[in-house]
């Protein structure tokens, strides 16, 4: 019974797989068809070219952009840097005045013998 079963799902596959089989074609068909695969392949190919030159310029304004960013970083990080220096250099400057005006307002101690 099994042998039975499994000879007619083969036969059905079969029967399935020829039905779906082109019908052979005439020549000038076959021409016909083959010419309307080679446009179909062109358009197929000039479209994916398209989106690949579509990929490639976003992928170039995202790394530009990308950069972009890392530069005005780099150059907050130098201002930044610049900034601290000039206030330690102003702090510096303060103090080295407030020991002068310090060192003028206190009077010189007066030695005697």
């Amino acid at each position: 019974m099994k042998k039975v079963i499994a000879t007619l799902i083969a036969g059905l596959f079969a029967t399935a797989a020829f039905a779906q089989a082109p019908a052979p074609a005439t020549p000038a068909a076959a021409k016909a068809e083959a010419k309307e695969t080679k446009a179909v392949a062109k358009a197929d190919a000039k479209e994916t070219k398209a989106e690949v030159k579509a990929e490639a310029k976003t992928a170039k304004a995202e790394a530009d952009a990308k950069k972009d960013v890392a530069v005005a970083k780099a150059e907050e990080k130098a201002d930044k840097a610049d900034a601290h220096a000039k206030a330690a250099k102003t702090k510096s400057k303060a103090h080295a005045k407030a020991e002068k005006a310090e060192a003028a307002a206190t009077p010189a101690p007066v030695t005697t013998k």
